[in-house]
């Protein structure tokens, strides 16, 4: 069964006491207890989703994860803070929102902010463009083609088809409509194609959730203690778990691969960091740069996306 009626059934009622208990965390800054209920969180999903299709595996994992994220998160940055969300804006930012920043929604319920109908039909156009990318892979799928070119061909374009539909589109349209109820949210994913080094891609603009993410709860506490090398070393290892969770563990292969492209990404940003610190101008001209950052992003990406994971999740959320 696609969607086993208990598993699922705990599934939600297990997210609803994160939820709730989070909440009360938020208010008594228990950093420790937060990371403590991401561990059980993460460790009772995957034991309740094993008989689970791995797409619904990975989602209910993804959403477990990520809202225990939030907890932590959110802990670390009300720390020493006066002001607090109340439980209904949390409750909106939790469900509703993809970002990792809950003050925003401290203005939820006030006039609206301007730019939301931008956001709005910017993330429609891509979700009409993602949409036409699926078709297209449908299409060459139905053609009489060379079999390895077509498993190339459209996994790849299912790739770039469901970041369109979702950190292009959903993500853009979330944000214009939390915008017309008074929150400041933002695009989560910045114009990425603009990037010219690894640093500003990872730093600024790919998934501003998990940059908040990760300076709140790692890089901001661990850079007193480590020094920013190895903070910075750790947050992406942190990442690369968190792929694992997101990527390997629906389908059971693939373990080590996307924790390994992490690795290879804060190698890079640290290489990088040490080249302009050293006054090297290898990155100052910007084809050259748009080439190392489509490289070092691309070359690799088949550990992060590996064929297990194509052919057992993307696809099938494909229809293929």
């Amino acid at each position: 069964m696609l969607f086993p009626a208990l598993p699922l059934l705990c599934f939600v009622v297990l997210n609803t006491a994160i939820i709730i208990f989070g909440y009360f965390m938020i208010k008594k800054a228990h950093s420790i207890f937060a990371w403590l209920l991401l561990l059980i969180s993460v460790a009772t999903i995957w034991f309740i989703s094993g008989g689970m299709h791995p797409v619904v595996k990975m989602l209910t994992i993804i959403t477990t994860a990520f809202i225990s994220m939030k907890v932590i998160a959110t802990t670390e940055s009300y720390k020493g803070k006066s002001t607090m969300v109340t439980f209904r804006q949390w409750l909106v930012f939790v469900v509703g929102w993809a970002g990792m920043r809950a003050q925003p929604f401290e203005s939820f319920g006030s006039a609206a902010v301007p730019g939301a109908w931008d956001m709005i039909k910017f993330g429609i156009s891509r979700l009409l463009a993602g949409a036409m990318l699926i078709g297209l892979a449908h299409a060459i799928v139905r053609g009489s083609f060379n079999p390895t070119i077509v498993y190339i061909t459209v996994s790849a374009l299912l790739l770039v088809s469901f970041s369109l539909v979702l950190h292009f589109g959903l993500l853009s349209i979330s944000a214009g409509i939390w915008r017309l109820s008074g929150v400041h949210a933002y695009y989560l994913f910045n114009r990425p194609a603009t990037s010219v080094s690894l640093t500003e891609f990872w730093g600024k603009r790919w998934n501003v959730a998990f940059i908040e993410m990760t300076t709140i709860t790692l890089l901001r506490p661990l850079r007193h203690r480590l020094g920013n090398a190895a903070a910075l070393l750790i947050a992406f290892l942190f990442s690369g778990l968190l792929h694992e969770l997101a990527l390997s563990v629906p389908v059971n292969k693939g373990f080590g691969l996307p924790l390994l492209y992490f690795f290879i990404q804060g190698l890079m940003v640290l290489l990088e960091k040490r080249l302009a610190f050293s006054g090297s101008r290898f990155l100052q001209n910007k084809m050259i740069a748009r080439i190392w950052v489509f490289f070092w992003l691309v070359v690799p990406i088949p550990l992060l996306f590996h064929k297990a994971f194509l052919q057992e999740v993307i696809w099938p959320l494909a229809g293929l």
